[in-house]
């Protein structure tokens, strides 16, 4: 009798890939969880990276912020978080051409450096603050 997360159909989110920034970063060794070669890793992703370069291609990634990497011992809050995508449909045909978790890592790593915030000269925009978009208006009790 089959039981917990084995039994659940594919398209639930507990049975999707689980992609951590380590399994990608140059900087890790494959001891503390590096899953591709040193030759097509990133250094320093992030899980917002990696879920923006798997929304790009039309995967539908669930970001997970609050979660580590149980390896890392470091806990940063830059490289915090995990990224899950669906790799396969209820009936196990593949969902997209990447068919294996290692064509998907190599797909994420070879696609983050192109990211806009990757290139060099890049501002990050400020919020705009201004006060006449909706903002509270001084007023004075009575």
């Amino acid at each position: 009798m089959a039981s917990g997360v084995a039994s659940e159909a594919l398209s639930n989110p507990k049975r999707w890939v689980v992609i951590y920034p380590a399994y990608i970063d140059k900087k890790k060794t494959s001891k503390q969880g590096r899953k591709i070669s040193k030759l097509l890793a990133v250094e320093n992703p992030t899980s917002i990276e990696i879920h923006d370069v798997l929304a790009a291609v039309g995967f539908n990634p669930l970001l997970e912020r609050t979660k580590c990497y149980p390896r890392d011992g470091e806990r940063d809050f830059e490289v915090q978080g995990r990224v899950r995508v669906q790799l396969k449909n209820d009936d196990g045909t593949p969902k997209h051409t990447q068919k294996t978790r290692d064509e998907v890592f190599k797909m994420v790593a070879e696609m983050i450096p192109k990211l806009k915030t990757r290139q060099p000269g890049y501002t990050p925009q400020a919020a705009p603050t201004s006060s006449a978009a909706g903002g509270k208006k001084n007023k004075k009790k009575k």
